[in-house]
């Protein structure tokens, strides 16, 4: 392959972008990889289509390794199956819908289990047909409420799923390995350093389930690590270390005027001015936090939640959405609406609403926490006596310190990720809903269990732009790199056809060359456009071309050497 960039459809950008949030978006518009087409929505420019093409190049190869084979299926999908499944109804307002002339409808499709799940059960019919892979790599879509940091979170995107279908749990997790496995090397071959937690499964369904997360500062997805054992999981999956039930004696419920005290902050302060129950050691961890929210349904009615919560932590409402998905909770403040549950002095004893208590609110522990009643507060409110919650929830916030949950000795750390792959062992969730089953050896039906596993394909180019740039620009891996070298042309004339000569060698020798032949530039203009570019080795023909060198660079040592015309293929290759 050979480009010559004064053909090419490229143009660099020297300011900044205005709408650019993070390096990747700023970095990728900036030296033409893409262009915003809609919010949500860029157009592939030819040097960002040979990156993506590397990357799924990448994906197909390890997918094949594994026995996948690859199918494509449409975008746009009638509503039919969505529907048996429940997804139309559980993804809400997440995916675009719309109708054809006739009046049906269709949507987007956001992902693609239901298709694969009836097409496996339209193709096979005995155990003979499995274990079975199949995978694509298509274009999805999300209707984002916000979209934004470019490629990272967008409307249309383009993703590779497989699914995996056996005849035995053991099966799935022989198939669960192999993918795994092969989306380490798939990220190891694209220079994504990356880490591999723990995480819920949501709107996917199934049991286990695991994140592949690319380190950056500017991911949407916060996980942990412990520093004594290997446990890592996403914030939302983190379970937390409860306490053993407290079997000390408690005082009896005691309730005290607190005037002007809606805060934990101000309750606290007057606790210990006051030296309630004899006191003046009051902190935000001995009071009881009751947060309202409105939980939404999809397709039911709206229902009020009252969440407990140590009064030194807030509710997370990301770990409390993966709780409680497909359902999907708000902040409740329509307080005039339900005078039984006063602003800032919510307590759990007897109120009307399901409660749902933080794993530290064990049994037998006392607390310091609202009397339902304007200005009051009560003490020695304890579980299991004067309240009872209808059950633990996981909405509390993580934070680095806290105790790891695996080996109990070691302590949290917290860091950022982009989301760049999420794999499920699904199980029969779909094919029990399509009534999916085949002959077994036996002769008796048998009912596939299936596994799922995705990979952000537009998203990891974003993700090694994140991880792979300087102050300069981009600094591709080799193998995603457009080109494997740039050869430039620095002057005009002799230079600039020298430099055409030698990229058609080059090119002969099995490089993937881009060579700057644009006549009307200057040097200077040319290298900020290499570095900004990023192709991982630059060839300068220039300052010493008389004397039948060549300059070779290396983009990310920032290492020049002087090499002889004939000797350069050598010097790449080698």
């Amino acid at each position: 392959m050979l480009i010559r960039m004064s053909t090419m459809l490229l143009k660099t950008l020297r300011e900044e972008p205005a709408d650019a949030e993070v390096p990747s978006h700023r970095l990728l518009l900036r030296a033409g990889y893409i262009r915003r087409a809609a919010p949500g929505g860029y157009t592939w420019l030819p040097l960002g289509k040979l990156v993506l093409d590397q990357v799924s190049r990448i994906i197909r190869e390890e997918m094949a390794a594994i026995g996948g084979q690859e199918v494509a299926f449409p975008a746009l999908l009638p509503r039919e199956a969505y529907d048996i499944s429940g997804r139309w109804t559980e993804y809400g307002d997440d995916i675009f819908t719309l109708k054809d002339r006739r009046g049906s409808d269709h949507l987007l499709a956001p992902t693609h289990e239901e298709m694969f799940t009836l097409l496996v059960q339209d193709m096979t019919s005995s155990y003979r047909d499995f274990p079975l892979i199949l995978f694509q790599v298509q274009t999805k879509f999300r209707d984002e409420a916000r979209p934004r940091a470019g490629l990272l979170r967008g409307r249309e995107f383009l993703m590779k799923d497989a699914y995996s279908f056996d005849l035995s749990d053991q099966g799935l997790i022989e198939a669960y390995g192999k993918h795994r496995a092969a989306y380490q090397r798939i990220f190891e071959r694209l220079g994504l350093e990356h880490t591999i937690v723990a995480a819920m499964s949501g709107a996917m369904g199934g049991s286990a389930s695991e994140e592949f997360l690319a380190a950056a500062d500017v991911g949407e997805d916060t996980f942990v690590g412990c520093t004594t054992c290997d446990y890592a999981a996403n914030t939302e999956a983190v379970v937390t270390v409860a306490p053993a039930a407290d079997t000390r004696e408690h005082g009896p419920l005691t309730v005290h005027d607190t005037p002007e005290t809606p805060t934990i902050g101000s309750l606290v302060d007057l606790a210990n001015a006051r030296a309630l129950e004899g006191r003046t050691d009051w902190t935000a961890a001995d009071t009881l936090k009751n947060v309202v929210v409105t939980v939404h349904h999809p397709g039911k009615d709206d229902e009020l939640l009252v969440i407990g919560v140590p009064g030194d932590r807030e509710v997370d409402l990301k770990r409390l959405d993966a709780v409680l998905s497909p359902a999907r909770a708000t902040m409740f403040d329509d307080f005039p609406s339900r005078p039984d549950l006063v602003r800032g002095y919510i307590g759990p004893q007897g109120i009307k609403v399901r409660y749902l208590a933080d794993p530290r609110v064990a049994p037998g522990t006392a607390w310091l926490t609202g009397a339902n009643e304007a200005g009051k507060h009560a003490t020695s409110v304890v579980a299991g006596r004067d309240f009872t919650p209808d059950g633990t929830i996981e909405a509390a916030e993580v934070r680095a310190g806290d105790p790891c949950p695996r080996c109990g000795d070691g302590e949290l750390t917290m860091r950022r990720g982009i989301e760049i792959a999420h794999i499920f062992q699904l199980g029969r969730r779909y094919t029990d809903v399509f009534k999916v089953d085949v002959l077994g050896a036996d002769g008796k039906p048998v009912r596939p269990t299936m596994g799922s596993y995705g990979i952000g394909v537009s998203r990891a180019v974003a993700s090694i732009a994140e991880q792979h740039h300087d102050e300069r620009g981009i600094i591709w891996p080799d193998e995603v790199a457009p080109a494997d070298v740039h050869v430039i042309g620095a002057g005009k004339d002799g230079q600039l056809q020298t430099a055409l000569t030698l990229a058609a060698e080059l090119e002969k020798a099995g490089l993937r060359v881009l060579v700057d032949d644009r006549p009307q530039l200057s040097p200077g203009v040319k290298f900020t456009d290499a570095e900004l570019i990023g192709i991982p080795r630059c060839v300068v023909v220039g300052r010493r071309l008389s004397e039948g060198y060549a300059e070779v660079r290396d983009r990310r040592t920032g290492d020049r050497r002087d090499v002889l015309l004939t000797e350069v293929a050598d010097a790449l290759l080698g």
